[in-house]
């Protein structure tokens, strides 16, 4: 098996492309570097610096490396720049992603693992329930609506094509390389304010002030063993979650007991695009023998002590 992995240099590729290797399987990564890091690439892995939208880039690739699978991290991941800039959202997520299949087309690509998203894509998931795989997609940001499209396709690839996919409906992914210097990352953006001493915004799910928003948290090296699972033996879409939800308060204060030190909070009012609530049930993935084996607070604290050493 010869796996590209789009994205490979940045926060979860990389922990993909480490739990293959770890496998034994020849892996080859594709990343243009806007939010991902040359370092996090191990040695003697091949590395292709190519941004998706490059068609003729993208078809070189896969020329040279000939991959018999593909794990599609790669995305523009900020509901924030989703809102404020849909067409970059479009070309990045849809026209880099259509490149992509085509490449997978021409060179006889077997299988495409894709990173969706559980965290935006049902919409607002009610007090006491939890989103599941058949529930219908119901987008409220750029971000959220390009991932369901691009289901869509993979569903049309697959028929028309003979593409076999696996589509991972991610909770929010967490845990040590997560970029801080940006939205996407909460538990992030927390462990490296707090342990530099420095204040930290804490938006709204409704008003100022109060507990902030409900996500379900799922720790980085659990979803490689979901995608490793994926890549090897499932087709169709999963969600990648606990099942558990934790407000964005509880987060800070995790953040704030690991690291040893008590956070100056600022704050502020909800972000345009942020879902309330959003928890997955992860129910049809655990029947596969999948389990999150990390749990929130011991995830946090490993992902504490990966920025302390940053510090």
């Amino acid at each position: 098996m010869r796996v590209l992995v789009t994205g490979g240099a940045g926060f979860i590729g990389s922990h993909i492309v480490e739990d293959l290797l770890a496998r034994g399987l020849e892996v080859a990564v594709l990343d243009n570097l806007a939010t991902g890091k040359r370092e996090n690439v191990p040695k003697g892995v091949p590395f292709f610096q190519v941004d998706l939208r490059d068609k003729e880039e993208v078809e070189r690739a896969f020329r040279e490396f000939r991959p018999t699978h593909v794990s599609h991290q790669a995305a523009q991941a900020s509901v924030k720049v989703s809102v404020e800039d849909p067409v970059l959202d479009f070309e990045v997520n849809l026209l880099g992603g259509l490149n992509l299949l085509e490449a997978c087309r021409q060179y006889g690509v077997e299988k495409l693992v894709f990173a969706s998203t559980g965290g935006a894509i049902y919409g607002e998931v009610p007090e006491g329930e939890r989103a599941e795989e058949t529930w219908p997609p119901r987008p409220k940001s750029p971000y959220a609506a390009s991932k369901a499209a691009f289901e869509h396709y993979l569903s049309v690839y697959g028929q028309s094509y003979g593409l076999k996919w696996v589509s991972l409906r991610y909770g929010n992914v967490y845990g040590p390389r997560q970029d801080p210097h940006g939205e996407a990352g909460v538990v992030a953006i927390f462990a490296e304010r707090v342990l530099n001493g420095l204040p930290v915004t804490l938006y709204a799910r409704k008003t100022p002030g109060d507990e902030g928003c409900v996500r379900d948290y799922v720790y980085v090296g659990d979803v490689a063993e979901a995608h490793a699972l994926a890549l090897f033996s499932l087709e169709g879409i999963y969600n990648v979650g606990t099942g558990e939800g934790h407000t964005t308060r509880e987060v800070l204060e995790a953040v704030a007991e690991a690291a040893g030190k008590a956070p100056q909070v600022q704050p502020a009012p909800p972000r345009p695009g942020d879902l309330e609530r959003s928890v997955l049930s992860p129910l049809k993935l655990m029947a596969h023998g999948w389990r999150p084996k990390v749990g929130f607070q011991e995830g946090i604290r490993l992902t504490v002590d990966h920025f302390r050493g940053a510090v």
